[in-house]
């Protein structure tokens, strides 16, 4: 599925999802990435052993769960990132690497959404964390 057609309100070249997988009622989402390796940030981080940073892929997760936030909602599906708990990265990204995306619902009060998300390559996971989205006005 068109991340764009489920209420991501990024546009390129800030949308760092390439297809949903799967959405479940407000609850879950799965989506996927594979960056090309002629994105601009690849220049400078690092040249000559390019690694996607850590931050694209904090925002990747944040999108995945604002997809997921979003999905069976009657009020506005447009979130922003609030919030990092915590993002623990166990492994370098490197461009042509295929990042499976996914985040759960871990609660809410009000306007905040938390969810546990983690991103794997070929099974074995490169980052895991937690964030807090909060529902635009």
């Amino acid at each position: 599925m068109d991340p764009l057609s489920l209420g991501l309100p990024h546009r390129e070249p800030f949308v760092f999802i390439d297809d949903v997988l799967e959405v479940r009622d407000g609850s879950e989402a799965r989506a996927v990435k594979t960056f090309r390796g002629d994105e601009a940030f690849f220049v400078g981080h690092f040249p000559d052993d390019p690694i996607v940073p850590g931050v694209i892929l904090t925002e990747a997760l944040a999108q995945t769960a604002g997809i997921a936030g979003a999905s069976g909602s009657t009020e506005s599906g447009r979130f922003l990132l609030s919030a990092v708990r915590v993002m623990k990265f166990f492994a370098a990204v490197r461009p042509g690497d295929r990042i499976e995306l996914f985040a759960a619902k871990s609660g809410g009060i009000g306007d905040l959404l938390s969810f546990a998300v983690h991103a794997d390559v070929a099974g074995q996971p490169v980052a895991e964390g937690q964030i807090v989205l909060s529902r635009m006005k």
